[in-house]
């Protein structure tokens, strides 16, 4: 039994939080318990630690899908340690708390962002891989908001430009010999100012939803394949391009085929007589069942090829 907490609970947001509302929570934690700001207080230490592997995972599309589905169990490895360098975002968060900009090279979001990339495991039979198959599979992911087409406020009603950085999304700041840039806090970077935000999307022009997709497995697809859907991820911000989607397949064991290569194998028990005497014997196959010819004196693992009854290549029409 898995005695996390639930991440959503540990940074006290809703589960249809927004990205926006995570960050929000996640910053206001990190600069509460930052362990700077609490030495040697332990207990701040872990909930800094904690607030850490909770946004790792519901600020990546991937891990908060799977964690949605299957909770912390649904998380190889689980949590591998908070590495400040993999998070643009937490250069900003230090940055207000120091007094500096973006100490860890986190990127400056300014204009159009592409959207994430998201990965949905499906499960399929032995024969499904073999034939191929369409199928829908439900994507829970950011769209962009259809009130505002993505722009963050109501029909008619456009962003103004940032008066802070002048449009550019960056402020410099001269401290001592170094001069310094950082993203503009009043527009996020974004170099525009929403006045007036879409009452759908909050002004962020995406909004959280499930996209009922049907997608088409190709016959002779094998465990762990990877299929890549363009533009089927999350909305891009600020109207950038949309991410992809990956389908990672996953083949169920069948209960007397395995496969080899495109090879399909399977093993049939035979009397002594009939291996001594040699038989006409009847053999499952993908397609149903096919009669074989048992030669006289046929040993115990031998083989018989049936042409054509195995999978065929990706790509190709024929087995």
């Amino acid at each position: 039994m898995n005695d996390k907490r639930d991440c959503y609970e540990v940074l006290g947001v809703a589960r249809d939080a927004s990205d926006q509302e995570i960050k929000s929570a996640y910053r206001r934690l990190a600069l509460k318990y930052h362990p700077d700001k609490n030495p040697n207080n332990k207990k701040a230490e872990e909930k800094f630690k904690e607030a850490a592997e909770a946004y790792s995972i519901l600020c990546d599309p991937d891990k908060r899908a799977r964690y949605d589905r299957y909770g912390h169990s649904g998380l190889q490895g689980g949590f591998s340690g908070f590495d400040p360098t993999t998070f643009g975002d937490f250069g900003d968060i230090l940055g207000e708390f120091f007094g500096f900009g973006d100490i860890f090279g986190g990127r400056r979001r300014s204009g159009p962002e592409r959207g994430a990339d998201l990965r949905y495991d499906l499960k399929i039979s032995f024969r499904e891989a073999a034939f191929g198959l369409k199928t829908k599979i439900k994507i829970p992911r950011q769209d962009t908001c259809g009130e505002c087409d993505g722009r963050g406020t109501p029909r008619g009603k456009a962003p103004v430009k940032c008066p802070t950085c002048r449009g550019t999304g960056q402020v410099r700041y001269q401290q001592g010999f170094f001069s310094i840039s950082r993203t503009c806090n009043q527009c996020s970077g974004a170099g525009q100012i929403v006045t007036e935000p879409c009452p759908a999307c909050q002004g962020s022009g995406r909004v959280r939803k499930e996209k009922v997709l049907e997608v088409r497995i190709p016959a002779g697809v094998d465990n762990g394949a990877r299929l890549r859907i363009q533009g089927e991820g999350e909305a891009g911000v600020h109207n950038g391009q949309p991410g992809d989607l990956y389908v990672v397949i996953y083949v169920e064991e069948h209960p007397f085929f395995q496969r080899q290569g495109n090879n399909i194998y399977c093993q049939v028990p035979i009397g002594v007589t009939q291996a001594v005497l040699g038989a006409e014997i009847v053999v499952p196959t993908l397609e149903g069942e096919e009669k074989i010819r048992i030669h006289e004196g046929t040993q115990s693992g031998s083989v018989f090829r049936l042409r054509g009854q195995g999978v065929v290549s990706l790509g190709e029409r024929g087995r």
